[in-house]
Formats: C-alpha cells, sequence, structure tokens
C-alpha cells in the first residue's frame, strides 16, 4: 500500500507541476499514465468500469470524473482537479488535488485551501474506535463555516486491493455515528466543496460530475491507513 501510495503521489504532482495555460487535459494524462507504468504499476483508473483515461481530470464546475482530451485546452484562470489511481503489487492507491491553471481568483484560491483544510480536518479524526461520522462531520463543520457547500452523492471510500471497497466515508455525517475505524484499515478521505450548493449532475457521457449550479467546485484526497505505529496519509509526497 505505501508503494502504491507513493507512486500514486508522484504521477499526481508530476502532473500537477506540468499544469499550465495552454496543456490539453490529454497531455497530463499521459504523463500521469507513462510515471505509473515506468515505476511498474498500472493506473487504477484506465478500463474501470469502461473509464477511458489513467486519471480523471475535471475543470471550474466539472466536480470529478472528468474524462481528459486533446479538445480540453487549460485556459489562465482554470482551476483543475486531477484524481489519480495507481494499482501495484495487488494494491491500490488513490488521490487527487486541485491546482491553478496560472493566475486564479481569489475566490478560487479560497476554495482550494478550503478544500485541503477539509481533508486535513477530516483525517485529524481518524484513529482506532473513532467514527466513519467523526470524520464527514469535521469535513462539513468546515465547509459549512466557510460558506462551501458539500457534494453529498460522492463519497470517499475504503481502498486496498480493490480500487473501492466498504466503508464509504461521507464529507458529511454525525459524530460518534457510522463504521467503526480499526487498525489496519485503509480509507481515502476526499472532500468535493463547491462555492455553490453541493447538488450536482451527471453528463450524457456518462462520467463527467458538474455542479448543477455551475460554481467552482475542489477536491482534494490522500489515502490513509491507520498503522500500529499512527495515522499516515500514503499518497503525501513531502
Amino acid at each position: 500500500m505505501r508503494e502504491a501510495g507513493r507512486i500514486t503521489g508522484e504521477a499526481l504532482a508530476l502532473a500537477g507541476e506540468a499544469v499550465k495555460p495552454g496543456i490539453t487535459t490529454k497531455m497530463l494524462d499521459d504523463l500521469i499514465r507513462h510515471h505509473i507504468e515506468r515505476s511498474g504499476a498500472k493506473p487504477s483508473f484506465l478500463g474501470y468500469g469502461g473509464f477511458p483515461a489513467s486519471a480523471c481530470i475535471s475543470v471550474n464546475e466539472q466536480v470529478i470524473h472528468g474524462i481528459p482530451s486533446r479538445k480540453v485546452i487549460l485556459q489562465e484562470g482554470d482551476i483543475v482537479k486531477i484524481d489519480v489511481g495507481a494499482f501495484y503489487k495487488g494494491y491500490h492507491g488513490d488521490s487527487a488535488r486541485t491546482f491553478a491553471v496560472g493566475n486564479i481568483s481569489e475566490e478560487a484560491a479560497r476554495l482550494i485551501d478550503i478544500t485541503e483544510q477539509c481533508f486535513w480536518a477530516g483525517f485529524r479524526e481518524v484513529r482506532p474506535d473513532a467514527r466513519v461520522g467523526d470524520i464527514g462531520h469535521a469535513v462539513e463543520t468546515l465547509a459549512k463555516s466557510a460558506g462551501y457547500g458539500v457534494v453529498r452523492k460522492y463519497v470517499g471510500h475504503g481502498v486496498g486491493q480493490n480500487l473501492h471497497e466498504s466503508p464509504d466515508v461521507p464529507n458529511y455525517g454525525t459524530q460518534g455515528r457510522g463504521v467503526r475505524l480499526c487498525q489496519g484499515m485503509t480509507i481515502a478521505i476526499e472532500p468535493m466543496i463547491c462555492v455553490g450548493s453541493g447538488e450536482v449532475n451527471e453528463l450524457s457521457d456518462g462520467w463527467t460530475v458538474v455542479t448543477a449550479d455551475k460554481t467552482l467546485s475542489a477536491h482534494y484526497e490522500h489515502t490513509v491507513a491507520l498503522t500500529e505505529n499512527g495515522v499516515e496519509a500514503l499518497t503525501k509526497i513531502d
């Protein structure tokens, strides 16, 4: 899991460094696939449920599951969400971040910052005998205090030998409720936060999820492990 997480995090960081006005989302996807395969792993998303690319790349009001394309050219002021998974020796890593394309608005920068803060608020609740609801409550409380909406239709999840496993890890919840966390669990915590309501729609391509009110959204995710030595973000690259 650590190795899968490392490869995932490296691929995501590499793509993030390449984000700039004029690059296509397909070019970013190619960079990601090349790094993952060069590392001896396979892109987790490629072919998953029929998904046609190695990463989900979503721009502005697109929340998740955007399909990389030569026709999608990043523009100054955009924000782009890149979601990456790598499958290595039987285990998956899963991680996402939102990147600025050139100079972005103060509103967009604040959204990206708060979304990352939401992840770490959830992360701090992870410990043996805590509950999944503790994570979601922390994420939702911070997002709402900042005036943002939380996507409720899509959630975090367990991750390991399968890309998506139990338990679901929603970005909302009640403290002290939900599945109990225990040592040995590996979960993906992934706040999806919006300037607007958090309501979403799926486009006709069967994949891309957008905010219903067309407001900006941001996404931040790490694969998190509860180990005998504490809690680790396996996909975080220092």
